[in-house]
């Protein structure tokens, strides 16, 4: 996958916070370097991508920003491969560039800031972190 200085050139993002049965959604863009929760897909396989689908073909995103969980110490788990495989399918059937970002504590994050949809608020601090690494 792609880095965030790689992207030079991109404006708008969605943000994704993959999980097994949830997985939450951000829109932002690079200058404001902000971003939005935009709600959560609560499906898996097919009828996950296809929602995922009708957000890029609404907001025609420049490029997809997926959050990668690691363990504390930085070591990838079961749910780091999930993630990944997650991402290279979005480049497959996107055609966009797909980028990762150590998601470590964002939905413990999303939900000590009082977040009603934890998944989605993660997506949004997923996304926000990506866009203030960029140049």
């Amino acid at each position: 996958m792609n880095s965030a200085p790689t992207a030079a050139g991109l404006q708008t993002f969605l943000g994704l916070d993959f999980g097994e049965k949830n997985t939450g959604l951000a829109l932002g863009n690079r200058l404001l370097r902000s971003a939005q929760a935009h709600g959560t897909v609560r499906a898996q396989g097919d009828a996950r991508f296809l929602a995922i689908a009708k957000v890029v073909q609404e907001w025609q995103p420049d490029a997809l920003v997926v959050g990668v969980p690691f363990h504390p110490d930085g070591q990838p788990h079961d749910n780091t491969r999930r993630a990944r495989r997650f991402a290279r399918q979005l480049q497959g059937r996107f055609k966009l560039p797909v980028f990762e970002v150590d998601e470590r504590y964002s939905t413990t994050e999303a939900l000590s800031q009082g977040a009603k949809d934890a998944d989605a608020a993660a997506a949004c601090i997923i996304l926000e972190q990506f866009l203030r690494a960029m140049p």
